[in-house]
């Protein structure tokens, strides 16, 4: 299943497969946000699966708001490779 990323105001719902072949159309949708919003949301429920790829844009996105001092909430029981790198950083800092 390719990605797909819907969007209504600032809640954004991902489904489908993050990975290096679809990280690009991730990359194409968030390039800044930042500067239309200072809060957003993605719901993660719907990823299939996700690569490493996916996980450092996802990363990225997350660094991009804490630099900006923005909002960013990542919602849903998505998958455990995500949940892993984060716990990573936040027992390394």
């Amino acid at each position: 299943m390719s990605l797909k990323i819907t969007c209504y105001n600032n809640f954004f719902k991902v489904t489908g497969v993050l990975d290096r072949t679809s990280v690009d159309v991730f990359h194409h949708e968030f390039r800044n946000v930042f500067e239309k919003s200072d809060e957003i949301t993605i719901s993660i429920e719907g990823i299939e699966s996700i690569d490493r790829y996916g996980v450092r844009a996802l990363a990225k996105l997350h660094n991009e708001s804490i630099t900006r001092q923005k909002r960013l909430s990542i919602i849903g029981f998505g998958c455990k490779e995500l949940y892993d790198h984060f716990k990573t950083k936040e027992t390394a800092a």
